[in-house]
């Protein structure tokens, strides 16, 4: 189900009634879902009345989803471990531009993504299905990936090896992955690497208006090395807050810890 579609009709038909109804009221004197049954009393459409009624609350959770914020649960463990199965999370959908519901054509300019951004994307290959993944390269950047290391315009990304993941829960399986912090040189974040699985290298040039991506959990992530470039009006908008972590596979299902932690 498209609920982006959804919550657009569902607006403007309720605005609709309500316009209608507004002007009735305005010139006749009385609400036009109003009728004088045989007491001689007002009997109301239930169906209108409660549509009207609706109305500022369809339009109020329009504006937040589409322009301010948009709430997005974890599926996956390809953004561990900076994002885990059953984390939920916020966007923030002005940091890159507005974009108009559905049809998602920009109308107002805002900031440029950066190196290191965590972003969620329209996939495209299947641009109903949303993804979230790492900026690692912006449009004109040469970007190669050797030996489970990367390359930014020929400048090598450091990295400090760490501690052996203490995986829980739903992410269990990464079990024995390095915890390893790599350096983009804007920004510093923490990656996971398997020493038991082979990597796919590349070396590529990102082209104009578009974006590399990967995934933090790099052998396990299928990211922009199987499947090419983000363009940029896929660009949903930027990940920013964890407010709440439910994983049934956890022991303590809610991780208090995680809720409220800033991302990146």
């Amino acid at each position: 189900m498209n609920f982006e579609l959804l919550l657009l009709t569902l607006t403007g038909i309720s605005g609709l009634i309500w316009l209608i109804d507004y002007f009735v009221f305005k010139f006749k004197g009385h609400h036009f879902y109003e009728k004088i049954d045989e007491n001689n009393q007002k009997k109301q459409s239930f169906f209108v009345e409660q549509t009207i009624s609706f109305f500022p609350i369809f339009l109020i959770v329009l504006v937040l989803r589409s322009f301010i914020f948009e709430p997005f649960k974890i599926p996956s463990a390809s953004m561990m471990p900076t994002l885990l199965i059953g984390d939920f999370i916020l966007v923030n959908k002005y940091e890159y531009g507005l974009r108009l519901p559905v049809i998602h054509n920009k109308f107002v300019d805002n900031n440029a993504p950066k190196r290191g951004d965590v972003v969620v994307f329209r996939y495209p290959e299947n641009p109903k299905i949303p993804y979230i993944k790492r900026i690692i390269g912006l449009p004109g950047d040469k970007i190669a990936y050797y030996d489970k290391t990367l390359y930014i315009n020929d400048i090598l990304a450091e990295q400090t090896v760490g501690k052996v993941y203490p995986a829980y829960g739903s992410g269990l399986t990464m079990s024995g992955s390095l915890l390893i912090s790599e350096d983009l040189g804007n920004i510093e974040h923490e990656i996971l690497i398997d020493p038991e699985r082979s990597s796919l290298e590349f070396e590529t040039i990102v082209p104009d208006s578009h974006y590399l991506v990967l995934g933090d959990n790099r052998d396990n992530s299928k990211d922009s090395r199987y499947w090419g470039f983000v363009p940029e009006e896929n660009l949903v908008g930027r990940a920013f807050l964890l407010w709440m972590n439910w994983d049934l596979k956890s022991k303590d299902v809610v991780n208090f810890q995680r809720i409220g932690k800033f991302i990146k």
